[in-house]
Formats: C-alpha cells, structure tokens, sequence
C-alpha cells in the first residue's frame, strides 16, 4: 500500500510502529491541582535525534520522568519501545540509557569506580568484560585521563560527562537524557553534540531536553514544543524553522530613516542595531519596500530576509521568549 492510499488510522498506526515513545493524552496532576503536563501525544520517530523544548514549568522533566516510569501518570498512556509504561518498566528500561536531572555519583569513589557500580547494578552486564566496558565508556565522553580522580573533585561538567558515560555502558536502543551539556564550556558542548550524532548513526534513538535552541537545530532531526504543560508542535526540525517567518534586514549608514520608512511600508517589529535594521516582512513585495527606502534617499547596502530560526519558530508558537533555565 502507497502513502496516498493509506487511510489516517493505517497512517497513525504506522507511525505508533515506527516509533520508540509514542504518547496519548498523557497527563500529569500533582496533589493540589497543578496541572504539569495536559493530554500529551507525542511520538518520537525510531533512529531520531529529538529535541523536547519548552520553558521552564513547561512540563518537559515531567513528562521524562513518566515515560521512564520514575512517576504515574494521572491519566492517558505512554508506550517506551513498544511496550507500556510504567508497567513494563523492567522490560524497556535494560535498553534505555538516561541522564536526568544530573547524575547520582558517589564523591568518595573514582570516575572509573563510580561506573563499575554502575554497571554491577545492570543483572545483564557481563562482570568478565566489565573493566573494558568502563574504559571504553570513560574514552568516549573524554574522560580517561580523569577516570582515577575523586568524583568529588570533578567540576559540572565533568560530572556531566560521567553520567552520560554510565548511560553508555552497554549498547542502548534508546538515549534520554536531560540538558546534557549543563555546565560544559564550548569545546565540551561540540564533543557531546559530535556523540550524538555519532550514537545517532549507530541506530540509537536520542530524546534531549535542552534550554539551548541553537544546540537543538545543529545535532537534532526533530522536535517538539511545550508550552505550558500543553504540546504546541511537532515535527522534522527544518520544517519547525521553515513555518516560521524569517527576518527582513536592511543595513544602511542611514537606519534611522530607513526605519522610518519601513515602518511606513508595514514593517512590524521593526528593530535598530548600529547599521542593520530588522523587522518582520510586510505582506506587500519586497521589491517595494526596497523601492521606497531608495525613493525616501536611504542608502541601501544590502537587503534581503534571513531565514527563520527555531528561536524565531518557537517565539512564534507560544508568544513569549525562552526561559533559560528550562
């Protein structure tokens, strides 16, 4: 059967199969009322890296900790690989490698102990290989060095580093993890984002939250938008940014005139920055608009709209700004 003879409910189905977290009408209500998350459906495709956005009290830690069976939801369903959660939780989760909320370590114990705990906690760890299991996952988060030093000594990110490193301890179907380069300077953010993309291409399915939009649109396929408890979007990442109008920019020694003029075009939004002046593109030709700054005797250096962001997508979806702490 092709794509456009399949009926809505083949094609829903379809997706549910392709799929490693399929969500229905998920909600979360805590004692008291507060409403965190608002009939959830979301579904991340097999093979993707997703991006799970929002600010903060948005819902997005809540919605983790229910599809990795830390909480009940209140009503709906979540299916995690296929199998329901929380009830299949001892199915999914050996397949499920996760960083929530920063890693639990031991500070008296080494990097490299703390993940030789780890992985004597896994029943399916084979103890004969563990040792090369530990070094490998030390290699791959850039921590070998560091791997005899106290936990207790290690800086933010580093601790970061060694819970993405118990997370990769044997080979997962899926990857969870929760603002995963907190605390990284820019080097470490490229080597996490480069792991990502190389778990991505091993088959593994990462679901990341993060504050950062621009991380989001360079290391992520796909992602979704929380607002409030409530999803506002989903979808490919190039299509979310796509939806969103991009930016008319102007750059001239004369912005104060050519903002005036373009407001008098129905410029909106329009802003002033040094010699660049930005807005929100009228719905008239632009060609017009460029007409007009050259009649009004503005001196037009360069002209043209920049492509929409998934910051300017998101802006445009919930109508407010990003709150950084996420």
């Amino acid at each position: 059967m092709d794509e456009a003879s399949a009926t809505q409910p083949q094609r829903a189905a379809r997706d549910v199969d392709d799929s490693v977290i399929h969500t229905r009408a998920l909600t979360k209500r805590y004692r008291g009322g507060q409403l965190a998350v608002d009939g959830l459906d979301l579904t991340v495709p097999a093979g993707s890296v997703f991006g799970f956005l929002g600010p903060n009290g948005s819902g997005k830690t809540t919605t983790i900790r229910m599809l990795m069976g830390l909480i009940e939801p209140t009503s709906g369903t979540a299916r995690v690989l296929g199998h329901p959660m929380p009830r299949s939780s001892r199915a999914v989760l050996p397949h499920v490698g996760a960083l929530i909320e920063g890693p639990a370590l031991y500070g008296f114990l080494t990097g490299r102990d703390n993940l030789v705990r780890y992985d004597s906690a896994d029943p399916t760890a084979d103890p004969r290989t563990r040792s090369s299991r530990v070094a490998a996952a030390l290699d791959r988060v850039g921590l070998t060095a560091a791997g005899g030093k106290k936990a207790r000594a290690y800086s933010l990110g580093m601790k970061q580093r060694l819970g993405l490193a118990a997370a990769l301890l044997q080979p997962r179907r899926l990857l969870v993890l929760d603002e995963p380069t907190n605390g990284l300077d820019p080097q470490g953010m490229r080597e996490i984002r480069s792991l990502v993309r190389e778990l991505a291409s091993d088959g593994t399915t990462v679901f990341l939250s993060s504050h950062l939009l621009d991380e989001i649109e360079q290391v992520c396929t796909h992602a979704a938008v929380m607002a409030r408890g409530r999803l506002v979007t989903q979808g490919a990442v190039a299509e979310l940014a796509a939806g969103a109008r991009g930016r008319l920019v102007v750059t001239t020694p004369d912005p104060a005139e050519a903002a005036r003029v373009l407001k008098e075009q129905g410029v909106g939004d329009v802003v002033v920055a040094d010699d660049r002046v930005t807005g929100e593109p009228p719905e008239r030709d632009l060609a017009d608009v460029n007409a007009a700054l050259v009649t009004a005797g503005v001196r037009v250096r360069g002209f043209g709209v920049e492509r929409a962001s998934l910051e300017d997508a998101f802006v445009a979806l919930t109508g407010e700004g990003f709150d950084v702490a996420g």
